[in-house]
């Protein structure tokens, strides 16, 4: 019995020590119109954000690797971009909202910032719950204007995509 007792203790924590950690920043905005959500294989590099008027958040879009996303929302004029450096990435969403995202300010391990948008509305701040996990991708809804917005963190094998290579 003991033995058994064991073995069963010692597969449960080998189990659960290589479970991947993940996590969800809840949603923030009002919510409406149609979903969206921004994903890609391996470690962000850049983030590209563009302002309504500078107003209200009216698209997203990431660089995986070497390839960018799909916009979430739609493009006004020149971007805000932000490219990361090697092994940096993005710990924190920060910003505003009412009605659309009023304003975004993403953060990085290496304490850069990308503000965009007028601070105004309620207050956010997103971050993962556990140590050595960064934003992976973001979902949400868009209607004229980033209208909702949840982020989705975990590990990411950081030799995957580098950008030193190219």
């Amino acid at each position: 019995m003991f033995v058994f007792a064991f073995l069963t203790l010692l597969a449960t924590c080998a189990a659960t020590e290589f479970l991947p950690l993940y996590s969800y920043s809840t949603s923030v905005g009002s919510g409406s119109g149609s979903s969206y959500s921004i994903t890609g294989q391996g470690r962000i590099t850049a983030v590209r954000v563009w302002e309504y008027y500078y107003g209200h958040i009216y698209g997203v879009q990431f660089r995986y690797g070497y390839s960018w996303s799909s916009v979430a929302g739609y493009i006004y004029g020149a971007p805000l971009e932000m490219e990361l450096y090697d092994g940096e990435a993005i710990i924190q969403i920060s910003g505003k909202y009412a009605h659309y995202l009023q304003s975004l300010i993403f953060v990085t391990n290496r304490g850069r910032s990308l503000r965009a948008g007028q601070p105004a509305g309620s207050s956010f701040n997103m971050y993962p719950e556990h140590e050595g996990t960064e934003l992976v991708f973001i979902s949400g809804q868009v209607h004229g204007g980033l209208t909702g917005l949840g982020a989705h963190w975990a590990v990411v094998d950081p030799t995957f995509n580098n950008t030193a290579a190219h």
